[in-house]
Parts: C-alpha cells; structure tokens; sequence
C-alpha cells in the first residue's frame, strides 16, 4: 500500500504558510503525496518559487506576509478561487526572536513575535473558516511548540506566542464543533530544520537535553501527525494539542 493510499486527500486543496522551507515544505510534500494540491504561501519569493518548482504540478506559489489582513484574505479567496474549494489549512510560518532574558528584550521584539506567530495564525484562520463554514467541511492544523507547554528560556516571547496558538486554538475548534470543520494545534520540540540556526547552540543543547528520546526531531515525522490530522478519518477528536516531543511532554 503507498503513502498516498493512507489518508487519502484526494481531489482536496490546502495552504500551507511559512511552506517553502523546513517543517511547512515538509507538510506540502506530504499533503501531495496523498493526493491534495497545495498553496506554498511564504515571505520569501525567491523560496516560494523554488518550492513551486521542486513540488511540482500540485504546488502553487503565494508570497505572504501572515500579519497583513488584507493579504491573508487575498491568499484564502484566490486559492478558493483556483480550486473552487478550500479544505486544509497548515499555518507553520513563524519566528523564533532573539534569545535574550526578559530584562534584555524590548517592546518592539516581543511584539513582532506575537504578531507574526499568533496574530498571523489568527488572521489565517478566521480567513479560511470563510469557505470552510459554507462547504461545512475543513481541517486547521496549527503549529505551536512544545515552548508554549513548558516555557524556554531565553525565549518569553516565543512561548507565549505558542501558548497563544494553542489556547486560540481550543477555543476556535469549540465554535465549529457541530459542524464537519477540525481544528488542531501541535506542539513540536526540537526539529531539525534552518529555523534552528536563529537560535544559539546553548539552548539549542538545552532543549535536546529535555527530550528523553535524545535528539532531534525531523520535518517528516512532524508531517507525518499533520497528515492525519488533515485527513477525513480524523473526525472525532477536535481542539487538542498534539504533542510531538520525543517524550518531552506528554499531556
């Protein structure tokens, strides 16, 4: 049996934010395997047209900045648009910040992370419920991190924006429980992908030394959770935080 044959998605189409690199292009791979056409919607034009061209015919390029509303709305009504549906939507964009303690880290700083992480996934997910309520089908999936479960240091922003998506989350699958819409967040510890690169070494050995399994983890498992999350068969479960962790925590 191939992987596009467990899960299907055929004939779905899905965006997927931040999609051009790591964790995001990892899911757009993985969603077109089982058989769904996906908008890679991302910041850097440059990778957003390298990804296109790398996924193929099922991949469609979108540059977006996930803080502009007016740009999240253009993106959901042209994919919708294009396909006549809207079914998955995957918001992975985000940024890490500066590691710094509380005391060294700025107003301005802490805002831009909770802009992009969580009032970019908001504007993201109040846009896609549009089509998704009217078809009364959808499946959300929501990046958070296993930081906005058990806090990093060095990284207060960060977590609380993680936090943020996770809470926002479980209160967005309640509003849509009676009908066929799912919406999940995860939470992700260390994964290997070049978003670690804007984080120093310290605590890069910091958060592995907190995984019981012992390393990191890669954009293929974390597609793999999402990939099912997305699917039809998950029909029953809605709202949770799914942990993807190597152990690290388990609630």
């Amino acid at each position: 049996m191939t992987e596009a044959q467990h899960f299907s998605l055929d004939g779905q189409h899905g965006i997927v934010t931040g999609g051009a690199r790591g964790i995001g292009f990892a899911i757009a791979q993985r969603l077109i395997a089982a058989g769904a056409s996906v908008t890679i919607a991302d910041q850097d034009s440059d990778a957003v047209q390298q990804s296109v061209q790398d996924l193929g015919t099922a991949a469609r390029g979108c540059v977006l900045d996930v803080t502009d509303e007016e740009q999240v709305t253009a993106m959901v009504q042209g994919a919708h648009g294009a396909h006549g549906r809207m079914d998955l939507l995957v918001c992975s964009a985000g940024i890490v910040g500066r590691n710094a303690f509380a005391w060294e880290t700025s107003a301005e700083e802490w805002r831009r992370v909770l802009e992009v992480n969580l009032t970019g996934v908001w504007l993201c997910n109040r846009a896609a419920l549009e089509p998704m309520r009217a078809a009364n089908y959808g499946r959300i999936v929501n990046i958070a991190s296993i930081a906005g479960k058990e806090g990093n240091p060095k990284l207060g922003p960060y977590s609380a924006s993680k936090a943020g998506v996770i809470g926002m989350t479980k209160s967005l699958a309640k509003e849509v429980a009676d009908t066929g819409i799912r919406i999940h967040s995860i939470a992700p510890a260390v994964i290997q992908t070049p978003m670690l690169s804007q984080v120093n070494q310290e605590t890069i050995d910091y958060m592995v030394s907190k995984i019981p399994v012992g390393r990191t983890g890669t954009p293929q498992e974390v597609s793999a959770l999402v990939h099912y999350l997305c699917s039809p068969e998950c029909s029953f479960t809605t709202g949770s935080c799914h942990d993807i962790s190597g152990g690290r925590a388990t609630y």
